[in-house]
């Protein structure tokens, strides 16, 4: 049987060291929607995974962020982001992530995530643990919200800033504060390690969650909407945490939402 986590692992290290090679380089531009930014990087990345991908696992399918798509009628489908932080990327600001997940009959069974910056490879397989490079990582232990760290995320094509911003206020005051780096990949990956003890967005896409919603999971923690409901791979919003401060948060979630609708 193929081994998919090291084949993944050794595709999203040679697309991150693609990435790192181009990120002092003078970069291409454009705009698929109003601050939604796409670079070369991004398109030589993901032709380089979905190319590896082909010629290991030919009746894959692949779903990838810049359209680098293959059909199939297999049961497994890899979710591919090859560059998540491109905003980051672009500026010069050196938080971004290469990200490859596996899902068979659409649960996520693997995943990588690696961050070329720091050369940090977070990998997992569902009932293995998850790992950052050898070691073992575990969710924190933290368990009232007032003594934790949070993060989200605010992405471009999302029409539902306004009510993130009311979860951002108030979070901020029930907590130690909130982080927004700019790699949803990342900031699940930072749940997965205990350094953040929760995370939410509202707008994500399943190459952006797929790999980091097991690594949570496998860390120990919990994942579901922010509503409370079952994590669905392709819904809109996800919401992490270490499983300790879940309910505290979800309920601020629920206070929230109810105050808007009035």
């Amino acid at each position: 049987m193929p081994d998919h986590l090291s084949a993944a692992a050794e595709i999203a290290r040679e697309a991150g060291s693609l990435l790192a090679e181009l990120f002092t380089q003078p970069l291409e531009i454009s705009y698929k929607r109003r601050s939604d930014l796409v670079t070369v990087a991004d398109r030589r990345s993901e032709a380089l995974i979905v190319g590896r991908l082909r010629e290991r696992f030919p009746d894959h399918a692949i779903v990838a962020e810049e359209g680098g798509n293959h059909r199939s009628s297999s049961d497994y489908c890899w979710y591919v982001d090859p560059l998540d932080g491109t905003t980051n990327y672009a500026h010069g600001f050196p938080i971004y992530c290469v990200t490859l997940g596996l899902a068979y009959r659409g649960e996520v069974i693997a995943g990588v995530v690696y961050d070329p910056t720091h050369n940090h490879l977070y990998s997992v397989e569902r009932g293995a643990g998850a790992y950052l490079n050898d070691q073992r990582l575990h969710v924190s232990a933290i368990e009232k919200l007032s003594e934790g760290l949070v993060a989200t995320g605010f992405p471009p094509f999302a029409t539902n800033h306004d009510l993130n911003i009311k979860f951002y206020f108030h979070f901020t005051e029930l907590s130690h504060g909130i982080r927004r780096a700019g790699s949803a990949a990342l900031d699940l990956c930072n749940v997965a390690a205990g350094r953040f003890d929760g995370f939410w967005e509202l707008k994500l896409n399943p190459w952006d969650k797929a790999a980091g919603t097991l690594l949570v999971t496998e860390a120990g923690g919990r994942v579901t909407d922010v509503q409370g409901g079952a994590f669905n791979l392709l819904g809109d919003d996800v919401f992490a945490s270490n499983g300790l401060v879940h309910d505290q948060m979800l309920k601020v979630f629920a206070e929230v939402r109810a105050q808007s609708a009035t």
